[in-house]
């Protein structure tokens, strides 16, 4: 909104302060204003923090989710592009899970509701945004180290905010509804080659002024990340640079997700893994 107002387009932002699992503050919005394009970005994303909070990610990332998709439809919005994330394919992680059912309930509200395209957008990492790397390094080396890195092997798929802003944008327009797309990020990088860099170009030695410590993979996180689940088929776009993955619909096991919900606070949180197991069958749970 600050951006906004110091570039003269204020008027046109109208910020709202909602909880989208609140389906009648939802309705309400939706009702009021009308959304054409809806880019619901308010996931938990933090890898090792929902490992530890698996009720908050099945909450916030699959039953809200759900709530905006179908108040979205109800009220004929044209586009809905669900941010998603690598992390979504076999996933190790609470995070990743959730994130993949997230998906597979899109299919599922898209194929009830044909009037509105839904699509998801999987992100790789996105340098400088919340919770990434590259502000912790920057923090840990102007402290004088040590940088801490997962593991010596650990890859990621990196993509600027430029890069992903657009990514979602382009999606919105590409979209005939029910597809996954992904931007070609080129070749997985070591992370530890990103902290290497970034004690070099901070005019340090890595090793000698900056000492690089491993600590070891945490609960849910993956070596590497990948783009493609195995059932989904892979179609060109218009943009060279954006892949379209397309799958045959998958059902959804609402029953499942019904019943998690209800029980959600009386499970223990490998209880709860084991039952997002059962409704992600590629998920490998990581259980205490």
């Amino acid at each position: 909104e600050q951006e906004l107002n110091e570039s003269g387009l204020g008027a046109v932002a109208l910020p709202l302060v909602a909880d989208i699992l609140d389906g009648d503050r939802m309705e309400f919005i939706f009702s009021r204003y009308r959304p054409a394009i809806v880019f619901p970005a308010a996931a938990h994303k933090h890898v090792f923090l929902m490992e530890r909070q698996p009720a908050e990610a099945f909450r916030n990332n699959v039953l809200g989710t759900r709530l905006v998709a179908e108040t979205a439809a109800r009220h004929q919005a044209a586009e809905f592009v669900l941010i998603s994330t690598d992390k979504a394919i076999n996933p190790t992680s609470v995070m990743g899970a959730t994130k993949r059912l997230a998906e597979i309930q899109l299919q599922s509200v898209q194929a009830a509701n044909p009037q509105t395209r839904f699509a998801a957008v999987r992100v790789g990492n996105v340098l400088g945004s919340s919770g990434s790397v590259i502000p912790i390094f920057k923090r840990q080396i102007a402290l004088g180290g040590p940088v801490n890195v997962t593991h010596p092997d650990v890859t990621r798929y990196f993509m600027t905010i430029p890069e992903a802003v657009g990514l979602v944008l382009q999606a919105s327009v590409l979209g005939e509804g029910g597809e996954t797309f992904v931007l070609d990020m080129g070749r997985p990088g070591k992370i530890v080659a990103l902290a290497k860099q970034m004690i070099e170009l901070s005019g340090f030695k890595p090793g000698t002024d900056i000492e690089i410590r491993f600590t070891g993979l945490k609960p849910g996180e993956k070596l590497y990340e990948e783009l493609q689940h195995h059932a989904e088929r892979h179609e060109a776009t218009e943009h060279p640079k954006i892949m379209r993955f397309v799958s045959d619909h998958q059902d959804l096991n609402s029953d499942g997700v019904k019943d998690l919900a209800e029980r959600l606070y009386r499970l223990e949180g490998h209880e709860i893994k084991a039952q997002l197991k059962r409704l992600v069958r590629e998920y490998t749970p990581h259980l205490d």
